[in-house]
């Protein structure tokens, strides 16, 4: 668990969303915001996090859309407590449940009508991060592929998954989701135009059939190069993060 002195309160959304994270470790910034905005979650749906870390892709989701029923699934003890007090705080029902998605509790084996899903995406090897949290949270331990089983053993037919990951990633993620989902369409989301897309969101739904859509890049900040210690976003992601606006125009 975390001492209140390890800690940082972080603002998203605005300043809608208030986020206790850990000062060290594993912090969340854009990708589970922009994860939150490309769910197609609708008034009433039920959603699983699947890795919900502190909480921050569901909370974002719970504010955006209203009467979800949000349960998320974490690893790491102190992660998972601390989703709990996040969600309290910014008045979000979300069910939090310690257990690892290898082995998913028993409590969150039922239907779902929407998974959402920030996998680990460094490589294991190499030399980890000396804090364990963030060595957990963002390096690669069970594939990209037995999440998206997991994800789709949860899913009702009909219900979508969403994931945010490295375009190193890709691959596995499609071959994965051609034998258990369909109707699969990825966004890419580029640093700044005429850059290589770094990471993608990845949507696909359970007994879909529409034929696959590599959508054009996302492109996230103005420029062709940081210029100084400002903001640089471009006014859609800027809209995301600030304004707690969605993607799912994208998707259509």
């Amino acid at each position: 668990m975390f001492a209140d002195d390890e800690l940082t309160d972080d603002r998203f959304l605005g300043g809608r969303l208030q986020v206790l994270q850990p000062r060290q470790g594993y912090r969340a910034a854009t990708d589970p915001v922009l994860l939150a905005a490309a769910c197609p979650a609708g008034r009433g749906d039920s959603v699983l996090d699947l890795g919900c870390g502190v909480g921050t892709a569901a909370l974002c989701l719970g504010l955006r859309v209203p009467d979800l029923v949000l349960a998320g699934v974490e690893l790491q003890p102190g992660y998972a407590a601390l989703a709990r007090r996040n969600a309290a705080r910014n008045a979000v029902a979300l069910a939090v449940v310690e257990g690892d998605i290898a082995q998913l509790p028993r409590a969150l084996r039922r239907d779902f009508d929407q998974v959402i899903a920030n996998p680990p995406y460094f490589p294991t090897g190499g030399t980890p991060s000396p804090v364990s949290g963030r060595a957990t949270a963002m390096q690669v331990d069970i594939p990209l592929a037995q999440w998206i089983a997991v994800a789709a053993r949860r899913l009702r037919p009909g219900g979508w998954l969403t994931l945010i990951c490295g375009t190193d990633g890709l691959p596995e993620v499609l071959t994965a989701v051609g034998t258990r989902l369909g109707s699969a369409v990825v966004l890419p989301l580029a640093p700044r135009a005429g850059r290589p897309a770094r990471r993608v969101l990845v949507r696909a739904r359970k007994g879909g059939r529409a034929a696959f859509r590599l959508l054009a890049p996302l492109v996230m900040h103005t420029g062709t190069a940081h210029a100084g210690d400002r903001e640089s976003y471009t006014p859609e992601i800027s809209a995301v993060l600030r304004e707690g606006a969605d993607l799912l125009a994208h998707f259509r």
